[in-house]
Order: C-alpha cells, then sequence, then structure tokens
C-alpha cells in the first residue's frame, strides 16, 4: 500500500473535510472486477477520466438537446448540457461538504446513453422495444458504460458512480447524496438553458415565462439558477438530505409544466419531429433485415446479446448527422447523370 502517494492523501482529505453525509472514496463499494489503485487519483477520479475518454462522450457534441438541427452556433447539445449539469452539481457538492469528484463522474456518464435527437429519438426507440421491455435512456447509458465501451469489456466503473447514472431519473431513487445532487442538477440545467434556447430560437418570449416563476427565480438566466441552487443548499443543510423547500419545489414544479407546454410540445419546436420516427425506425429495420452489414463490434454484441439489442445498441449511438447520413446512403438515391 502506498502510504504518502496523493490518493492516499486525498483520501484523508476527505474523512477530515467532508459531510458524515459524503460518499468517502476510501470507502467505495468497489468495482466489478478487482483493480490495483491508482497512486495519483482516487476512484472517483479515475470515473471521471474513464469517462471523459470514451468515445460515447466524445459523441455528445454532436447529439441534440431539444431543437432539432438548429440554425445558429449556440444551441445547447448534449455535450454542453452534460458541462452545466457537472458545474451546477459540483457547486452544490461543494456547499454541501459532498463528494465532488463522485457528483461529476455521474454528471459526465448521465446521457451517454441518449439517442439522436434528442427525447424524440428515445420516444422513437421505445415504441420499436416496446415488446422487449422498451428503451430509456438512463439504463442505456448504463449499458454503454457496462457492456459497450472499450470493446465490450466496459469502463469497470465504481458501484456508486453507476448507481448515480442509472438513477438520475426514474422512479429509484440514487443510494447516494451525491446522486440525488446530480438528480436535481439536471433539471435545474436543462430547464434554464432550455428557456435560453427557446427564447433564442424566437419559441418564447421573456414575458411569456409567468409572472410566479420570474418573482420567485428572478427574470434572467444566472438568476434563477442561483435562486435554485441557493435554496437546494440551504434546505438540504438544515434537513440533512437534498431537497428543495416546500415553495421553491411548488414553484419548481410549476416551470417545468410550463416548458412542457410551451417548448418541449411547442409545434414550431418540434416540427420536424415527426421525421424522427421514419428515419430511426427505418435504420432499425435495415440492420435487423440485414446483420451482416452491421460494423463488426455490433455483430460481436448481437452473438452474446441477440440482434435487435444490438441494433438498438448501434442506432442509440449515432449522433445526429450520423444517422441522417445513414438514412440517405441507406435509401435516397444517389444523384446520377445522363449523358
Amino acid at each position: 500500500m502506498c502510504m504518502n502517494c496523493p490518493r492516499v492523501e486525498r483520501e484523508n482529505i476527505e474523512r477530515q473535510m467532508l459531510s458524515p453525509l459524503a460518499s468517502l472514496a476510501a470507502h467505495t463499494k468497489g468495482r466489478e472486477r478487482v483493480e490495483e489503485e491508482c497512486e495519483i487519483r482516487t476512484c472517483f477520479q479515475r470515473d471521471i477520466d474513464r469517462i471523459t475518454h470514451s468515445k460515447s462522450f466524445r459523441r455528445l457534441m454532436h447529439k441534440t438537446q431539444v431543437f432539432l438541427q438548429p440554425e445558429g452556433d449556440h444551441y445547447r447539445t448534449r455535450l454542453t448540457h452534460t458541462l452545466e449539469v457537472a458545474r451546477i452539481g459540483r457547486t452544490i457538492a461543494r456547499a454541501l461538504r459532498l463528494n465532488e469528484d463522485l457528483t461529476e463522474a455521474i454528471a459526465l456518464g448521465h446521457d451517454l446513453g441518449h439517442t439522436p435527437f434528442g427525447h424524440a429519438g428515445e420516444r422513437t426507440l421505445n415504441e420499436i422495444l416496446k415488446d422487449e421491455g422498451g428503451f430509456r435512456h438512463n439504463e442505456q447509458s448504463l449499458r454503454v458504460l457496462e457492456r459497450l465501451e472499450k470493446d465490450g469489456m466496459g469502463l469497470n466503473l465504481t458501484h456508486e458512480v453507476k448507481d448515480g447514472i442509472l438513477c438520475h431519473t426514474g422512479e429509484k431513487k440514487p443510494d447516494t447524496p451525491e446522486g440525488s445532487v446530480i438528480r436535481i442538477a439536471d433539471r435545474i440545467a436543462y430547464l434554464n438553458h432550455d428557456v435560453d434556447d427557446a427564447i433564442r430560437g424566437g419559441i418564447l418570449r421573456e414575458t411569456d415565462i409567468p409572472g410566479e416563476i420570474s418573482c420567485a427565480f428572478g427574470s434572467k438566466h444566472s438568476e434563477r439558477i442561483n435562486a435554485l441552487i441557493l435554496d437546494l443548499i440551504r434546505e438540504s443543510e438544515k434537513r440533512d438530505e437534498i431537497r428543495m423547500s416546500s415553495q421553491t419545489a411548488f414553484v419548481f414544479e410549476t416551470f417545468y409544466s410550463f416548458m412542457f407546454k410551451s417548448v418541449y410540445h411547442n409545434k414550431k419546436a418540434k416540427s420536424e419531429e415527426s421525421k424522427v420516427f421514419g428515419i430511426l425506425d427505418g435504420i432499425f429495420g435495415y440492420y435487423v433485415n440485414n446483420p451482416d452489414e452491421l460494423p463488426d463490434d455490433y455483430r460481436t454484441v448481437a452473438a452474446r446479446d441477440g440482434l435487435r439489442r444490438a441494433v438498438s445498441d448501434y442506432v442509440s449511438g449515432m449522433t445526429d448527422k450520423y444517422a441522417m447520413s445513414q438514412y440517405s446512403e441507406l435509401f435516397i438515391p444517389e444523384s446520377w447523370q445522363v449523358i
């Protein structure tokens, strides 16, 4: 055992500085496959690096957040959303003396299983796979990390990181307070940046935001985020659990309902979504009928987990542009010229 290495020093600092509620790296439940410890990094710091260097993380930069094929360079992508969640999560974790490294690792991995074309793509695959249990991006994120990365070996992440990723949405609550932080930080991030993008895209005006939301959280992007984070920190400190005050939680749900009605189900914002089903369903059906044309690594997945599972993995991992390119290559005739 390395007695004076940076990892051990960091683990000792965590014992001295973090809250009794925090998840200590030295007390991790471990990895599925036992590994020799790093001399420099704690287990959660290693998980941050593994996720950041993964292929699935790089693909997030070309996946839609909300708006399909927006005209402009300043709209959020799945990658920028992930980074905003990580920053909000670390801010909350630091204030509450929780484990910032665990919080960041969960944030960076939470959306790796998201489909091309945002939630429209997720709904499409859920419909295609409805007789096989459906498709949920949080479950796919965990599958990507456990079964697909590193040629099927997975990244062998710690239990705490995997649990936080799986439970960042859905009915099951995370096992750790850091996981609970990301569960809320995710919603704080996407509701606020989706308002920002909706205003930029002409879907909303500032004056469309209900007065009770502006009165409670402020009228600017930074004011809303700051108000929500402050309330969460203050309430969590009083109650030793990660939660907002009842008043803020009520207005936050009003905010959520407003965004669903005005943005997420807005006909102008979602005018292209009807095409998503045709694109992804077409690609899915093609590879189910032509499995020999799957890339080699996905043919390996098909032999291990079944053909439709492998095709789902392949399609869900595509970026928006790659999915459209695939559809065009498979179904749109190439241009030709009569001489």
